[in-house]
């Protein structure tokens, strides 16, 4: 029996702004531990038995994120497809299981959002053994996390008769119930927090995706079908995918069908990491109460979590508050008001803003560049290029640039001519001119760029070659 995990990366980036954003979802931050949730997941799965390379479901737009990622941890063989537009979970795990089913008519699949923290690895992969065992049957098994507390943020699950060992029937799948039916739920015993985790045969999900949602299986089935080979990406047809309902696992199956079962996870350590609060309580805590990371200093604060990211925090008498400091926008929340961080996302949207969507560091498959000074006419940035890496070949209409090679070795297309530039070196880029810039190196190439011109656009680009098939 092999099991092939399915990564889900969707996320819109608004629960954990401002260190999350659209363009860089919390999945992608290291927000706990050394490396970033998505990679958590993807190295949790080492190590076990008859486990293929993942197959990680992605925003088009976060692509070169997902395989960058993948690829620092030596996962690198990882399948990544990519999804048009959201559908939510039910979709994309169809696609999934359609595709699995191509290599392995016999395919389990594990499917894992890509954003919760596990603190127990080998507790988790014990379970995912027993699920395979419940699986292999037919059922389509999720995970229920046995609550701690009468958490109002989950959804529950219900359990029936019992299986085989911690494994049950499921009697009925819960709404989030507000503060007196949670506290009776954890009283019973009889009741999960629904993980959003599930195990089940490729096929077995597809039959039921057949019986309670034929349109949408036939819609997938089209967009997979018709999906097209990019580099090292399986891009979903576009049309095919849009006419796809958008639903979840749970109401577009688990809840309609026969064959639900779920494991009781316990001792995981598990967090969905929902919010700055849920972040909070599996982070380490000092004797006040207080989580602290990056350049802070307290005085007499107590029960807070506090991060600073490039500036320093001096907090003073204060208490139960969330302080998280990026290097363009600061969060100041009450704890038991951090849910609300969406509205402040909803309202930048509203009004176009820039920090919604992106960091002043913004990254590229090629490496990243930061916004250092902006004014009237000019731009400033600090750009890292990866060793071996290289931009596009391109040219802008409505600026010039400066380049100052700061660390590393630049080779430079300028025009007609081929350069290398090392240290201290530089080159101006006249406006109208064809360019590329390429870190021939095997350390960081870092340089400072200054654009001057009517128009400062990242949208102000003509590509003429890219290596990463980006024609914008």
């Amino acid at each position: 029996m092999s099991i092939t995990p399915v990564i889900l990366c969707g996320g819109s980036g608004s629960r954990m702004w401002p260190l999350s954003r659209g363009g860089y979802p919390k999945q992608f931050l290291k927000l706990h531990g050394d490396q970033s949730l998505l990679q958590q997941t993807a190295t949790r799965l080492q190590g076990m038995a008859d486990v293929a390379a993942p197959l990680l479901i992605s925003n088009q737009e976060h692509r070169f994120l997902v395989a960058e990622q993948l690829r620092a941890v030596g996962m690198g063989d990882s399948r990544v497809v990519l999804e048009p537009m959201g559908r939510n979970t039910a979709p994309a795990v169809a696609a999934a299981a359609l595709i699995a089913l191509e290599d392995n008519p016999d395919a389990m699949l594990l499917v894992l959002p890509s954003d919760h923290v596990i603190q127990f690895g080998d507790v988790f992969q014990a379970l995912v053994a027993q699920a395979a065992t419940v699986a292999a049957t037919g059922k389509l098994v999720t995970f229920g996390i046995t609550p701690t507390e009468p958490q109002t943020g989950y959804g529950y699950i219900r359990r029936g008769e019992r299986l085989a060992g911690d494994a049950y029937a499921v009697a009925a799948f819960v709404e989030k119930p507000n503060t007196e039916r949670a506290a009776e739920f954890l009283a019973s015993g009889d009741y999960y927090w629904n993980s959003g985790m599930f195990m089940f045969r490729a096929d077995a999900y597809v039959r039921e995706m057949a019986a309670y949602q034929p349109a949408m299986l036939q819609a997938v089935q089209v967009a997979v079908s018709k999906g097209v080979r990019d580099l090292d990406f399986l891009r979903l047809d576009s049309d095919a995918f849009a006419a796809c309902e958008s639903d979840s696992i749970d109401y577009a199956v688990m809840e309609k069908t026969a064959h639900a079962a779920v494991v009781a996870a316990a001792g995981l350590g598990w967090s969905d990491i929902g919010s700055w609060s849920a972040l909070r309580d599996v982070t380490p805590q000092d004797e006040a109460g207080n989580s602290v990371l990056g350049d802070v200093m307290l005085d007499r604060v107590s029960g807070s979590y506090i991060r600073s990211e490039t500036r320093m925090i001096a907090a003073i008498g204060v208490q139960d508050l969330v302080i998280v400091e990026t290097a363009d926008a600061v969060l100041v929340a009450h704890k038991d008001r951090v849910q609300d961080v969406k509205k402040i996302v909803e309202r930048l949207n509203q009004a176009g803003r820039s920090e919604s969507v992106t960091h002043r560091r913004v990254y590229r498959p090629w490496g990243s560049y930061e916004g250092i000074d902006a004014g009237s006419r000019f731009q400033v940035k600090r750009i890292v290029v990866n060793p071996g890496a290289s931009l596009s070949l391109q040219m802008h209409y409505h600026r010039a640039e400066h380049w100052i090679v700061v660390k590393g070795t630049a080779r430079v297309v300028n025009g007609d001519q081929e350069i290398l530039l090392s240290e201290n070196q530089s080159t101006y880029i006249p406006l109208g001119t064809t360019h590329r810039l390429e870190n021939p190196g095997k350390m960081p190439l870092e340089l400072i760029e200054v654009q001057s011109g009517s128009y400062l656009g990242e949208d102000d680009i003509v590509r003429f070659e890219d290596v990463y098939g980006r024609t914008k």
